[in-house]
């Protein structure tokens, strides 16, 4: 499917902004069906209200910092710190270990 330049108005702002063929197949091959609503401005206005990020958040709706917890690689010895709570049996690898495992 060949995709042209759209100029489409922001919902929040009223600006026309232009949704280029780039952006809408990068949607199309996202599964999104919808135009966007906002501008690129709107948009990144919105996500830096929301936090910058989807994630966990506490009661109040702030952006929780990740727990981290220590640990000792499985294979090369090094202390390394992990987002998860280390069981014992079940090995544990620093970041340079575990991306070589997943080659």
């Amino acid at each position: 499917m060949a995709y042209v330049d759209k100029t489409l108005s922001c919902s929040d702002c009223g600006a026309s902004f232009t949704f280029t063929a780039g952006e809408q197949e990068f949607f199309a091959a996202k599964g999104f069906t919808n135009d966007p609503g906002r501008c690129p401005d709107c948009r990144a206005a919105r996500k830096q209200q929301r936090g910058g990020s989807y994630g966990s958040r506490d009661s109040y709706g702030s952006q929780r910092q990740r727990e981290m917890y220590p640990a000792v690689c499985a294979s090369c010895g090094k202390d390394t710190q992990v987002p998860f709570e280390p069981r014992n049996g079940r090995p544990v690898y620093c970041s340079d270990c575990y991306a070589t495992m997943r080659r």
